[in-house]
């Protein structure tokens, strides 16, 4: 099946489907490779080429560590393969019904922490939502270093820049594939949340984008120029140049992914701010303002987050078991003020461990206070949380960030997020002894079926099936 789009004819394959055939088209171009100095640059148009480009197989990734193993957790299919090297990375995944024609269209913002993950990841296949008539797009866009690093003569946050981007080769191109490049919907988790948030508050993304779903992102997680400058200055030291963009472009990428290790535990805090990511990861969009307190673009909003997001921060590593007063201490001064916040979970959680407790505050530090300001911000989201406990880690996972995802993209099935380290838990009718009563060994379909097609129908039409919270209506809970 061969696509004409705005710089060359690309060729994919027809895939068969309970329900129909699915065009799939991997690794198709929407910006040039950013390579040496290119990669502090803005993002730019990809030269045209003849004939017909094969996007049959996965292309290349940016730049990044390996990150599969998560403690107790296999997160392959979340993390992806790693860095698939080669310069052409800044792609495309689309998948749409055969014959489509003005469908809405899901442009799909990965998360990763800001270093890593790609279109490559087995968990963001997009047959399920061509199957639900939507034409899906994934795409990659530029990490750590190249991406987020903030340095003096460069463009802050080419990340998002490169986001922006790929939103405008859909307008462009979407038609081609069947979609309607009127209606598209913005969507990510994590990471890739916190930049739809970002988009919201771009002047440059302005009628690029009509919906948009936040998932375990934060409307409050930006660095200010103070502290991106703390990991600029720590980034130069490590690897021995100047501060600027025009000494890092002679510095090849394999060390630019060998860094990251040594960036972290850099106190973020200053007196205007706490480290909105309280030190998971040295890298953030860089923003004087917070999304959150910032003009939003007026589209329709879904968002939402996990009921026991912190978890995957401690159960895998053992933490959830092991934590203390002094843990949790720790956690509440890096959110914020910490007798009033201890305080105030403990209120909420009462009979909660230390583990628990720790668990809390970090889910709402990363998560949970930023999406509620976004929320606010934007005065008519549709809210939801996600409380299906998965049985992993003996049944100590729960509804933790990612969990979410098999669901959205009804991805039940995929064999690595099933067994000992699988992120779904071990398969079979019994869980571990411990689980609790109300969980299952096997996640529901039902609950994929059902929040898949709230997601769908959000695409289509706006409405996911309940008021908006400031509507009057209250918080969508799946579990």
């Amino acid at each position: 099946m061969v696509v004409t789009t705005t710089e060359g004819r690309v060729r994919g394959v027809l895939t068969e489907h309970a329900g129909g055939e699915v065009a799939r088209f991997l690794a198709v171009p929407y910006a040039a490779p950013p390579q040496g100095a290119g990669r502090f640059a803005p993002p730019r148009p990809h030269a045209r080429w003849t004939g017909v480009r094969d996007a049959l197989t996965p292309g290349p990734s940016a730049p990044q560590p390996r990150r599969d193993a998560f403690g107790a957790l296999d997160m392959s299919p979340y993390f992806g393969p790693g860095w698939d090297r080669g310069d052409d990375h800044l792609t495309v995944n689309v998948w749409a019904p055969r014959g489509a024609d003005r469908r809405p269209v899901m442009v799909f913002v990965h998360g990763g922490g800001f270093v890593a993950g790609s279109t490559g990841a087995a968990l963001y296949d997009g047959a399920a939502f061509a199957r639900s008539g939507v034409v899906l797009v994934t795409l990659n866009y530029r990490l750590g270093v190249a991406g987020f690093l903030d340095l003096p003569d460069a463009p802050p946050n080419r990340g998002l820049l490169d986001v922006v981007a790929a939103l405008r080769w859909v307008r462009r191109n979407v038609a081609a594939f069947g979609g309607d490049p009127r209606n598209v919907t913005l969507f990510g988790q994590s990471a890739g949340a916190t930049i739809v948030g970002a988009v919201l508050a771009t002047p440059a993304a302005a009628g690029l984008v009509r919906r948009a779903i936040v998932q375990s992102g934060s409307g409050l997680g930006a660095y200010s120029p103070e502290q991106a400058a703390r990991v600029t200055r720590r980034a130069a030291a490590v690897l021995g140049v100047a501060p600027t963009a025009a000494a890092f472009a002679d510095v090849p990428d394999e060390e630019f992914v060998e860094v990251v290790p040594e960036l972290g535990g850099i106190d973020l805090r200053t007196a205007e701010r706490r480290d909105p990511l309280m030190g998971l990861s040295p890298f953030s969009l860089v923003l004087a303002r917070q999304p959150a307190e910032s003009p939003l673009a007026d589209v329709d909003l879904l968002i939402g987050t996990n009921a026991e997001e912190g978890n995957l921060y401690l159960a895998p590593q053992g933490e959830l078991k092991t934590s203390t007063a002094q843990d949790v201490r720790a956690a509440a001064e890096a959110h914020g003020a910490a007798d009033p916040l201890v305080a105030a979970h403990r209120a909420r959680h009462p009979g909660a461990g230390h583990g628990e407790l720790r668990s809390a505050i970090l889910g709402d530090g990363l998560f949970g206070a930023g999406s509620r300001r976004l929320a606010d911000a934007h005065g008519r989201a549709h809210v939801y949380e996600f409380g299906w406990r998965s049985p992993a880690v003996d049944g100590l996972l729960g509804a933790a960030h990612t969990v979410e995802l098999p669901f959205v993209f009804d991805r039940l099935d995929l064999p690595a997020l099933r067994g000992p380290q699988g992120l779904l838990g071990p398969r079979g009718p019994l869980g571990p002894p411990n689980l609790p009563a109300e969980s299952s060994a096997e996640p529901p379909a039902a609950l994929a079926a059902e929040m898949h097609a709230a997601w769908v129908a959000f695409a289509r039409t706006g409405d996911p099936g309940w008021r908006p919270f400031s509507g009057g209506g209250g918080v969508r809970r799946f579990a």
